[in-house]
């Protein structure tokens, strides 16, 4: 049953998650314009520096399944501080930083601070009247959203103007400030699962497992696909993987209870956000390249670092914008419907590029279409997920959702750097990716959001609100989509 706490501020608590999420984003974006200085600042090789990018996705997807069971079994307001500590830690790391490990080391911690975001979600349950709850999830699922699309012309501000170390300075910052809003601000919720034990086999072997497959995907391209590392990754990757999925199935306490994510709803939804990743992420890596490519070459725009960021920057305040359009969308008629909606408006931000990429103008237009689907999308995957498993395995079961949007994301990077690889032209004797290519990746990006769509399409509606009752799963999102 949804109680929430009696001295919660709704207002407070969402606005201090939205800024907990909003940080964990801008840690990832934050070195984006760094990325071509790295090898200079840290004297190292461009594939070396490459691990600065790596370290924080691979640290983020083994700790967010992590942090969210954790979060379940001991309370989500004392692991939601805990996550800020890396965060802070991190930066600090990171912004002493004069060598290539550190640095790596520095943006490994930032990444186990990235469970957040789910944790922030799933705390709302318990501490948002239902009636307000679906807006609340969409306003914190949008915040990743600004955080990415604020962070990237900050973060070239000041690297163009400023010390680096700036960046990292300011984060450690932000992060503090986090930390002491939550401990002001968020109230402290009964666990909602029965006191047991954490699963640390399960926990070990999704990590390796992860790191296996996410090692190979974002490093493919870089080492050669059907090289022994590359191939022997997927390998070692399947065979932890299945290992690891019958030690869950046969543990008393899982790290993930696989029987709830193999129910229709969570596991439709999981299977859904991992295409929206990649949908979402594809956009992201094609626009701001056509934007800072040089006019010469017919189709590049000649933008400086700082203003792509500008003119990316308005995709994250859309999302901001549409995300209370999209609670109250599924509040009337349910999360399915704008889930669905979202990967419909996603394809047909895609589709309208074909017409648009001439101009900065044509881009922002197909940023801003969209980030408005991606709003829709990212706020209605959460909702569905809260309103299919027991109140017990939020938190866990949020922090799987967001681990599959991760998996998307990273296999769009793979898919889109293949394809802008193999089709070039030459420039002034350096091989730069072609206009078809760049068409080619926008369609690809077309294709994936409608496969998304047709995904969603397919999640079962909830025959009884009495059935939720008998599983134990929770009916605070469905309760209030049926008002």
């Amino acid at each position: 049953m949804h109680q929430p706490t009696s001295q919660a501020r709704p207002g407070a608590v969402v606005g201090v998650l939205a800024l907990a999420g909003i940080t964990a984003a801008v840690m990832q974006t934050l070195v984006v314009p760094l990325i071509a200085e790295l090898p200079q600042i840290l004297g190292t090789s461009a594939s070396n520096a490459s691990w600065v990018i790596t370290a924080t996705l691979l640290a983020a997807a083994v700790a967010t399944p992590v942090a969210g069971r954790l979060g379940d079994l001991y309370g989500k307001r004392p692991m939601l501080l805990i996550s800020t500590v890396p965060l802070m830690l991190g930066s600090v790391v990171a912004a002493l930083s004069s060598s290539v490990v550190p640095m790596i080391i520095g943006r490994g911690l930032q990444g186990l601070g990235m469970g957040v975001i789910p944790l922030g979600i799933s705390l709302l349950r318990d501490v948002i009247p239902a009636e307000k709850l679906t807006t609340s999830i969409a306003l914190i699922s949008a915040s990743m959203g600004i955080g990415a699309a604020l962070g990237l012309p900050i973060a070239a501000a000041v690297a163009e103007n400023a010390s680096w170390r700036a960046l990292f300075w300011a984060a450690a910052v932000l992060s503090a400030l986090v930390a002491l809003a939550i401990r002001t601000f968020v109230p402290a919720t009964p666990r909602t699962a029965e006191p047991g034990r954490f699963d640390p086999v399960g926990a070990v072997g999704l990590g390796v497992g992860l790191v296996s497959l996410l090692l190979a995907v974002s490093k493919g391209a870089d080492w050669g696909w059907s090289s022994g590392t590359v191939l022997g990754l997927f390998a070692a990757a399947a065979v932890v993987l299945l290992a690891w999925g019958w030690w869950e199935l046969r543990t008393p306490e899982p790290l993930v209870d696989l029987r709830v994510t193999a129910r229709p709803v969570v596991l439709l939804t999981n299977l859904a956000s991992a295409v929206v990743g990649f949908a979402m992420y594809a956009q992201s890596l094609i626009l701001p390249q056509l934007l800072q490519l040089p006019e010469a070459t017919g189709y590049g725009l000649g933008q400086s670092m700082v203003a792509m960021g500008l003119w990316m920057a308005p995709a994250g305040l859309m999302m901001m914008v549409v995300a209370p359009i999209g609670g109250r969308l599924t509040a009337a008629r349910g999360p399915k419907t704008t889930l669905v909606t979202g990967s419909l408006v996603i394809a047909a931000g895609y589709a309208s590029s074909m017409a648009l990429l001439g101009s900065t103008w044509g881009l922002l237009i197909v940023t801003l279409i969209t980030s408005a689907g991606v709003g829709f999308a990212y706020g209605a995957m959460p909702a569905l997920i809260m309103g299919a498993v027991p109140q017990s395995e939020t938190a866990s079961a949020n922090s799987f959702n967001t681990l599959m949007r991760s998996i998307g994301t990273s296999v769009a990077a793979a898919v889109v750097g293949v394809v802008l690889a193999q089709m070039t032209v030459d420039f002034g004797g350096h091989a730069l990716p072609s206009e078809d290519g760049f068409r080619t990746g926008l369609l690809i990006g077309c294709g994936v959001a409608l496969l998304a769509a047709a995904i969603a399409s397919f999640i079962p509606l909830r025959k009884d609100a009495g059935e939720a009752d008998r599983d134990g799963a929770g009916a605070p999102v469905e309760a209030a989509a049926a008002h």
